[in-house]
């Protein structure tokens, strides 16, 4: 007879997640996030409990902010490790569909387990049950399927025997990761059922590293062996496939140019020769111009983005050819690249011998030099004045207080763009940018994340008084847990980077800064006396000079240690960037609107949409 071992649905699902490795031999999901209700106290909760010593949970003060931390986790630990998020029915489960479309975008992995209606009906409807009057079948859950990787309704006790396993397949499978919905109905969370044994016995699942096709890699080589000015594209694949060694010695071996995008940015080291830095929208000269020259351009692990692309108008030799190496075909296929669909390691070592001991002129010796010329006065201390110091000036003070330790990170707003263009990342896992979905309000809750991912680190939080204001309560989380990491909050007075799209597109300063919006009272918040009440060590500094001071004393806190500085919410990096698609309007009664319109018109004529 088959051993069995009975359990309820949510013990079994627990038992379950704490057996499954990753080729470490570290529990892959290692902890869970939770804010318990109706939907999930008394099934999950129990469970949780009586597995707190090899599953810990952590509760979190806002359901979409805990998965962010969840999510920064996964990211910071190279997808090789993930944790779970459990919350209840109604509005805690529908908070964290923000966080789940984030994870989507940026190809992240998160088990999120929402409580779920009654799966007996008895109830109906129960507290927070939308009713949809001509499906019975759809709870507010629902709203998680087109932002999940895998989505499944646990109605029975014995669906975790095919769910669970799938949903492993999908977090750890390098090519499909993302986020995995569970919704677990609260009746079946507390059913019994007799397990087999078996399905509890320790699993080590290892990273699938997928080997390129020969002929896929010969079409490739023979692109490279007609082409003169090749240039990498360096993706979050790079990052995530670990493979930054081989990159290195791809780019070595044949001597050609790697840029970076915002996910694949600290791939190489940021002084290394052949690493041309960040292209697209937010790039550099120096890497858009090998671009804008390059007969074939080679995408590594990225998804090619519109940010990364220029809207598709940076590559601009009419002769260009596309090369994607992907493991996801999805990506690898995209604008009619030539694809080679693989693990980045393996495609690379692959693609490199083929080419033997082909090399090329690799990149202009001017162009690196010429662009760190332009940009490096730009992050330098300010001299003696009145004036509001800017964004660039406050990233310098934080490049200047840098350690081999030192992880950077944001999402939203000002920072993505100018960090991009402006940081000089030491190594992999030093630069984490957010910006597959850009989200307002990951910062905070993602430097705890990252924290916990990596203890070691020295991590450094770039976020606009903007983004601060959408999500800032796992300020208050971390205080209590002891982990401590630096923000810098910039408070330019509301969505800078938003009024200078809104300027630059034509439009009249409108509703973004805070003085320039029509409010009865102006605003005035202490974002120091904020952060200081949820338990951080807080200080509001007056210039770059006390910002760098206070970054020294931030170094091996124990809490969120936040420093607070105005900064002018006009200034920003002019140079490099590329066109990006934004729609402007085609008929208006305002000049410099029909000027943007011009302009705009004049840049899709850069735009190739093959």
């Amino acid at each position: 007879m088959t051993e069995t071992i009975r359990l309820t649905a949510a013990q079994a699902m627990v038992r379950y997640l704490a057996a499954q490795k990753n080729a470490a031999g570290e529990t892959y999901i290692a902890g869970c996030w939770a804010i318990f209700g109706h939907g999930n106290v008394a099934g999950l909760g129990e469970a949780l409990y009586g597995a707190r010593d090899v599953l810990p949970t952590y509760r979190g003060h806002n359901e979409q902010t805990m998965a962010h931390t969840a999510i920064a986790y996964g990211k910071q630990s190279r997808r090789d490790r993930a944790m779970m998020v459990t919350t209840s029915i109604g509005p805690g489960a529908t908070n964290v569909v923000t966080a789940a479309a984030l994870a989507h975008c940026n190809r992240l992995p998160v088990l999120i387990v929402p409580g779920d209606v009654f799966a007996s009906r008895a109830p109906d409807p129960v507290l927070q049950q939308p009713e949809v009057f001509g499906d019975g079948t759809v709870s507010a859950n629902d709203c998680f399927r087109p932002v999940s990787r895998y989505y499944d309704r646990i109605t029975r006790p014995e669906h975790l025997l095919t769910a669970l396993p799938r949903a492993m397949r999908v977090l750890t499978d390098p090519a499909e990761c993302g986020p995995v919905t569970l919704a677990f109905c609260q009746d079946v969370q507390g059913e019994a059922f007799d397990y087999p044994a078996s399905f509890f016995e320790a699993k080590t699942w290892n990273r699938r590293a997928p080997q390129p096709d020969p002929f896929e890699i010969s079409a490739v080589a023979d692109l490279l062996a007609s082409a003169s000015r090749p240039v990498i594209v360096a993706g979050g694949g790079v990052y995530y496939g670990h493979a930054n060694e081989a990159l290195l010695r791809f780019a070595e071996t044949h001597n050609i140019p790697v840029t970076e995008t915002q996910a694949g940015k600290s791939s190489m080291p940021w002084d290394h020769p052949l690493n041309l830095g960040p292209l697209g929208v937010t790039g550099g000269e120096a890497a858009n111009e090998a671009c804008a020259q390059a007969d074939v351009v080679i995408g590594v692990g990225t998804r090619f983005q519109d940010f990364t692309t220029g809207s598709w108008s940076i590559f601009k030799n009419s002769a260009r050819r596309l090369v994607s190496l992907n493991v996801q075909a999805y990506d690898a296929m995209k604008h009619g690249a030539t694809p080679i669909c693989a693990d980045a390691n393996a495609g690379l070592a692959a693609l490199s011998d083929r080419l033997g001991g082909l090399k090329f002129n690799g990149p202009n010796s001017d162009a690196k030099p010429g662009w760190f010329a332009k940009v490096d006065p730009l992050t330098a201390p300010p001299g003696a004045g009145n004036a509001l110091p800017t964004d660039m000036q406050v990233i310098g003070a934080v490049q200047r207080a840098q350690t081999p330790q030192t992880v950077v990170m944001g999402a939203a707003g000002t920072m993505p763009g100018e960090l991009h263009k402006l940081w000089k990342a030491q190594g992999p896992g030093g630069y984490h940018m957010e910006y597959g979905f850009s989200c307002m309000g990951y910062e905070i809750a993602g430097a705890m994340g990252i924290k916990m991912a990596q203890p070691e680190a020295d991590v450094i939080a770039m976020v606009g008084d903007g983004s601060y204001m959408m999500a800032n309560s796992e300020m208050a989380t971390a205080a209590m847990m002891g982990i401590g990491f630096t923000v810098v909050i910039t408070d330019n007075r509301g969505f800078g980077c938003i009024n200078r799209l809104q300027m630059g597109t034509g439009g009249a300063e409108f509703n973004n800064l805070l003085d320039t919006a029509v409010h009865e009272t102006p605003s005035n918040i202490d974002f120091a006396a904020h952060a200081a009440a949820m338990g951080a060590t807080a200080v509001k500094v007056s210039d770059v000079a006390e910002l760098e001071a206070e970054l020294v004393k931030a170094k091996g806190t124990t809490k969120p240690y936040v420093i607070v500085i105005d900064t002018d919410p006009y200034p920003s990096t002019e140079h490099g960037g590329a066109w990006w698609d934004v729609g402007v309007p085609e008929v208006s009664d305002r000049q410099s609107v029909l000027d943007a319109r011009a302009k705009w018109d004049n840049g899709r004529k850069d735009q190739s949409l093959t």
